[in-house]
């Protein structure tokens, strides 16, 4: 996994930010350069589809517990379609 992917993670999902759904996750990450915003696309595409990547991991990066794999990869979905594919609304991670 790439460093500035990881980074990501732990400073915008993290617990004290992953809960924070207020729309601005969106507008912050596009702010960044193009090569940045492709760097985090194709890292959601890699762990979305990776099986080695589970509710341990996310929960080492982020502080974010989730009861199973699938949450999590829906989760992880969602994220996606809303940072990349203009769903409304940013995912809650579970509470």
């Amino acid at each position: 996994m790439d460093l500035h992917f990881r980074n990501f993670f732990r400073a915008q999902l993290n617990i004290e930010q992953g809960y924070y759904v207020d729309g601005r996750l969106r507008s912050t990450l596009l702010s960044f350069n193009d090569s940045y915003v492709e760097l985090i696309r194709t890292g959601f595409e890699q762990i979305v589809t990776d099986d080695s990547f589970g509710p341990a991991e996310y929960e080492r990066l982020t502080d974010i517990e989730f009861p199973d794999g699938e949450s999590l990869k829906t989760y992880l979905r969602a994220m996606y379609a809303y940072l990349f594919e203009g769903a409304p609304q940013q995912p809650m991670p579970p509470g």
